[in-house]
């Protein structure tokens, strides 16, 4: 055994046996084991960082340095982000009064407690660690964001008017918090035959109907319910149960039902339709909750009918004719028509004839009126002192259009047609004015005098 181990153990002996060395001075040696030996299992710092027990110095057979007695460190509000400030104030007073060694000695001190002290509490202040979701997929971070917009921004999230974010934007972030984003889905929904888009952030059909607040118990999907939604959207129809009253056959009968069409309901309902059988609402139509619709049998014929058409007349002015007088060119004919309707009996009972074709078998001739536009003479001379209001009173009862049983003689003065025309007249004599008619029977009168009238010609002179 060497003489610097049996010396190393006899101190540790008297360590043992409780006996009291002094403590020299840090770097001062004593030239003895014993007395630059710390106490069992005490540490002590050297300049490298490295601190080594007393066993390490067993090992190793060195000397262990015992450090001078410390400056107490600066108070805590120094090591907060501004505290290396007064570390190196601190450093200062300490070179101004403890010389170069004294400097040397605590200045790494005092920079690494400064560094350490002031960094890592501004670090660990500015660090959080949050839990961000974004559609369904969970993950924890440490993130120096002060709000949910920055740290969505951080990481590079976008989103938009129909997206959700809880809590919002603007909210401030602190440890622990979590952020959910979930994007919205456009959802192009036809509920009950009405079409709308609709904006969702749930990704399946079952949680989208949750949250639109849609009723699907035993509705109709066009999708199943777990069907995912994704970012791009769905297109959904949804119909859901109603409840659909029908009258047939004099009975009536409820049916719960998410058809897309009375006819489907119709089907559903055991109830059948034929022939010209039809509903009170259209078949193809959407089946509204506590909608009746009545069922209506149909049965009928077709008649075919002729009518008349009605002809027009055209009139012309002539001025060879006296003014009122009217003379038929051509005579006017009706034309016909044939038009077949429709009778029919509903639920037993008969309804109006419908129309439901038309043809023209004959068209209508235009009837030809020539209108006269000559001034008429007011007297004949030799006639015009004659009772010939008595006279047309006797042959005709004073009616400018009588016309006697025959058809032969018309007018006030009963004229035939030859006659009337050898005196000027046109057309037939009832069709001519009561004035033209005086006129030409003065002018008969002028030629062959009361013989004309055999029965009624000595009216003339009373």
């Amino acid at each position: 055994m060497s003489n610097s181990q049996g010396s190393h153990r006899a101190a540790r002996g008297g360590h043992r046996a409780g006996t009291a060395t002094a403590t020299p001075p840090y770097g001062v040696a004593t030239g003895s084991a014993e007395a630059s030996a710390p106490p069992f299992g005490s540490r002590v710092p050297r300049y490298d960082g490295f601190t080594p027990s007393y066993a390490d110095h067993e090992t190793l057979g060195a000397p262990v340095p015992i450090p001078e007695p410390r400056e107490p460190l600066p108070p805590r509000q120094d090591l907060e982000p501004g505290g290396r400030a007064g570390a190196r104030r601190a450093a200062r007073r300490r070179k101004s009064s403890g010389g170069p060694d004294a400097l040397r000695r605590l200045l790494p001190q005092a920079l690494v407690v400064a560094f350490l002290a002031g960094g890592t509490s501004a670090f660990v202040v500015s660090d959080k660690a949050v839990r961000l979701t974004v559609d369904g997929v969970p993950r924890t971070m440490h993130t120096f964001a002060d709000s949910v917009d920055e740290l969505l921004a951080d990481e590079h999230v976008p989103v938009g008017t129909h997206d959700l974010v809880a809590p919002g934007p603007a909210a401030e972030l602190a440890g622990g918090d979590e952020v959910v984003v979930r994007y919205g889905r456009p959802v192009q929904l036809t509920l009950d035959g009405q079409r709308r888009q609709v904006w969702t952030t749930a990704r399946t059909v079952d949680g989208a109907l949750r949250q639109l607040g849609v009723r699907a118990e035993g509705a109709y999907l066009s999708a199943s319910r777990s069907s995912e939604i994704g970012r791009a959207g769905l297109t959904l129809e949804v119909r859901t149960e109603r409840s659909v009253t029908f009258l047939a056959d004099g009975r009536e009968s409820t049916l719960r039902t998410n058809a897309a069409t009375v006819a489907e309901a119709l089907q559903e309902a055991g109830i059948s339709l034929q022939g010209q059988d039809t509903t009170s609402v259209t078949p193809f139509s959407f089946p509204h909750d506590g909608q009746t619709v009545t069922v209506m049998r149909i049965s009928g014929t077709k008649e075919v009918r002729e009518e008349p058409i009605p002809f027009t007349v055209e009139k012309t002015k002539d001025d060879t004719l006296f003014a009122g007088t009217q003379v038929v060119v051509r005579q006017g004919e009706k034309g016909a028509r044939r038009v077949t309707y429709a009778l029919r009996t509903v639920n037993g009972v008969k309804q109006r004839p419908k129309k439901v074709d038309s043809e023209i078998v004959r068209e209508p001739v235009t009837q030809q009126v020539k209108v006269g536009t000559k001034a008429l003479p007011t007297s004949v001379g030799g006639a015009d002192h004659l009772n010939w209001s008595g006279l047309a009173h006797c042959e005709s009862g004073g009616r400018p259009g009588a016309l006697d049983p025959s058809g032969t003689y018309g007018g006030l003065y009963q004229f035939d047609a030859g006659t009337w025309h050898a005196l000027g007249g046109s057309g037939r004599p009832e069709q001519a004015p009561a004035g033209e008619q005086t006129f030409r029977a003065k002018k008969l009168f002028v030629s062959r005098g009361a013989s004309p009238w055999p029965h009624c010609g000595r009216r003339l002179y009373r």
